[in-house]
């Protein structure tokens, strides 16, 4: 309910906005922008038309700027920065996290990464370095570097009184790190055990030793993994020798799960997870238009082999009828097995020992709905046209392709991503030609047989 509440508040708001800027009242739409938490606005901007952002961004208080480019998504993002120079970069972005503005830094030229770097002081500097070395989808890329580590011989009342001198402790601290004297990391100090245990007690005492670190060139994939397995909202990332770099916090693990979720989402249409809603035409036309063309031919492919049969479907008109049954039900099939094992894959699931289990599973599954609806559909089509035979063939058509449906949307993605191609990207294309390929060839190179 408070959810609810909260989601109508913010349309009441965007509806008071939008009518404001419709009627031209900039005043009262500044007004109003800078009085909206940062998210609310960077939503208002991402769900305006190209023209209507640039209006709103101008109309965003300087010292409000750092906190919406914050929440704006990445192709937002680069759009505003690069009309920036680099001393209008560096004063929106003062206070931000080493991983957020590393995000920002790897969409913009090396000069000006080198300007910013240079610009700013040496601990920043060093820290900006270390998250700008690793590839921004992995752990290294998404950590953040502002940690509070303790060493395992100090006791509790003494790091007690080192938290208190801090203002305030980086956000989502629900464990100290121990580390060494060559900070190598050696273990975690939970906050509840640091409050609840004698202060005479050492760290080495009541830390917890098992607890894992991440590589910090573990894919960020394979890290929301770790968290969701673990329920974790914080974990700390090493280098190869073991050395403390920084950690990894729940609110990064959840932007990385949000993006996998929208670019397997998109992949399946072909389209790039940037996908803008309001990109202009000739933005969106080409990377639409690359699909289709790869579609087209595929579609090609299976009107060759119609028309290989082309005589048969002269003859027995029917079959042109009854075609696109087979086809389709094929493709259906496949998809849902398709799904099924790219969401596997996606949740690690999916590996070499349970592979065959899994072809076996999708075979007896596809070869059983194939006859079940064969018969369906036999006895829908011999009574529609008054012939056995076309009810037999499309029975026979029907159990062919969905087993091989079945079978290519298990073995397609595993294959792809052993090719290290998205299988949510290219597999739809390739199944439904599959699909296509073999229900028509099944289907009229039967009728071409018993109606030879």
């Amino acid at each position: 309910m408070p959810h609810t509440l909260e989601k109508r508040q913010a349309q009441q708001q965007f509806s008071k906005l939008n009518e404001a800027l419709e009627s031209g009242t900039f005043i009262q739409v500044r007004r109003m922008l800078n009085g909206l938490p940062a998210a609310d606005v960077a939503d208002f901007i991402e769900s305006s038309p190209p023209h209507i952002r640039l209006i709103l961004w101008e109309l965003i208080d300087k010292e409000f700027e750092g906190d919406v480019l914050q929440e704006l998504n990445d192709e937002l993002q680069s759009q505003f920065v690069q009309e920036m120079d680099t001393e209008q970069l560096i004063e929106v972005t003062e206070g931000w996290e080493a991983d957020d503005l590393a995000d920002i830094l790897q969409q913009l030229p090396n000069r000006v990464i080198a300007e910013v770097l240079q610009s700013i002081d040496a601990q920043d500097r060093q820290r900006l370095e270390t998250v700008l070395s690793f590839e921004e989808d992995t752990a290294g890329g998404i950590m953040s570097t502002d940690t509070i580590t303790v060493r395992p011989r100090l006791t509790l009342d003494v790091v007690l009184r080192y938290l208190r001198r801090h203002d305030e402790l980086p956000p989502m601290t629900d464990n100290i790190i121990v580390v060494n004297r060559r900070d190598e990391f050696v273990g975690l100090l939970p906050m509840s055990k640091l409050l609840t245990n004698d202060p005479d007690l050492t760290v080495r005492e009541v830390m917890v030793t098992e607890a894992e670190a991440i590589p910090a060139d573990m894919s960020d994939t394979e890290v929301a993994h770790l968290f969701e397995k673990h329920n974790w909202v914080s974990a700390p990332v090493v280098n190869e020798a073991g050395k403390l770099l920084g950690r990894v916090t729940i609110d990064d693990v959840v932007d990385v799960i949000i993006e996998d979720a929208d670019h397997s989402f998109m992949s399946m249409a072909g389209l790039d997870e940037d996908e803008d809603t309001f990109a202009p035409v000739m933005k969106t036309l080409p990377r639409r238009a690359i699909w289709l063309g790869i579609n087209l031919i595929t579609a090609f492919i299976a009107s060759a082999v119609i028309k290989t049969f082309e005589g048969t479907i002269d003859k027995v008109v029917a079959l042109a009828v009854l075609m696109p049954i087979v086809a389709s039900m094929g493709g259906v099939a496949g998809s849902q097995t398709l799904t099924v094992i790219i969401r596997g894959l996606a949740l690690g699931q999916v590996n070499r020992g349970n592979t065959r289990w899994l072809l076996s599973r999708e075979f007896y599954v596809g070869a059983l709905n194939g006859l079940f609806w064969a018969f369906i559909v036999a006895l829908a089509a011999a009574a529609w046209y008054q012939d056995t035979s076309i009810g037999f063939i499309i029975a026979a058509a029907m159990i062919i392709n969905l087993t091989t449906a079945a079978l290519a949307g298990t073995i397609l993605p595993i294959f792809l991503k052993s090719q290290k191609i998205d299988p949510a990207l290219a597999g739809s294309v390739a199944l439904t030609t599959i699909t296509d390929v073999v229900g028509f060839m099944s289907f009229l190179g039967l009728a071409a047989y018993f109606y030879a």
